[in-house]
């Protein structure tokens, strides 16, 4: 019985060796595979990389709450904090009743009594710096009183000659009687008005330094002639 003879087209044929193997055979049906199929280890390597990723991000958003958590406590803190410093903001509103106070009327104390501090500051300042003016002139008066004791005790028979406040008031009294004399003569009082008009120009005529001076000569002369 004879075996058929394969035409050299036929594609079972073609590519066989003297030996009638296909040694092309194996390495085409390795090619399909390789084309058509993925690794498995492949397949892992990007699940495992998605998942990288995926936790990545997961992680950035978790860090991103918790610092806006933060954030949002220190700022809560803040607020009460101002709430338990300012006085203000501890006494009751009844504009608003029992209801807690908003951020914005807690800043807006807040501020008012940074302000106020600063007012009461200045007045504090302002009373330190008088109350400094007064301690420098009572060292100058007690300088001066002490060098009055110190000279008296090393003259004390040094006021036996002057004048007693008797002799003193006399003098004064003697001016001021001149110068009413001149006044009740010169003003006249019959509206305010004309009683100020009048002041004035008795003032310019009657207290100037000269007539002040005549006066006081007088005065001195006639005190003299009653002593002596």
């Amino acid at each position: 019985m004879t075996e058929p003879v394969a035409s050299p087209e036929d594609p079972w044929v073609k590519g066989r060796g003297s030996d009638g193997l296909l040694p092309c055979s194996v390495p085409q049906v390795e090619s399909v595979y390789s084309d058509n199929s993925q690794d498995p280890d492949d397949e892992d390597s990007d699940y495992h990389q998605e998942s990288y990723k995926e936790s990545y991000k997961d992680r950035r958003r978790r860090a991103h709450t918790q610092a806006e958590q933060k954030r949002r406590d220190a700022i809560k803190r803040g607020y009460d904090d101002l709430q338990t410093i300012v006085p203000t903001c501890q006494q009751q509103d009844f504009s608003i009743g029992s209801q807690k106070l908003s951020k914005a009327i807690v800043l807006q104390k807040t501020i008012d009594y940074i302000q106020f501090l600063h007012k009461e500051k200045k007045k504090q300042e302002e009373e330190v710096c008088t109350l400094r003016k007064d301690v420098t002139a009572l060292k100058i008066m007690k300088v001066n009183y002490e060098q009055i004791v110190k000279a008296h005790q090393n003259n004390p028979h040094e006021g036996d000659d002057q004048v007693s406040d008797q002799v003193k008031f006399s003098v004064f009294q003697g001016l001021m009687d001149s110068l009413f004399q001149s006044f009740n003569a010169s003003i006249s009082v019959s509206s305010f008005q004309e009683l100020s008009a009048c002041v004035f120009s008795w003032i310019e005529e009657h207290c100037k330094p000269q007539t002040l001076r005549e006066i006081m000569v007088s005065v001195l002369h006639q005190l003299k002639n009653q002593l002596y």
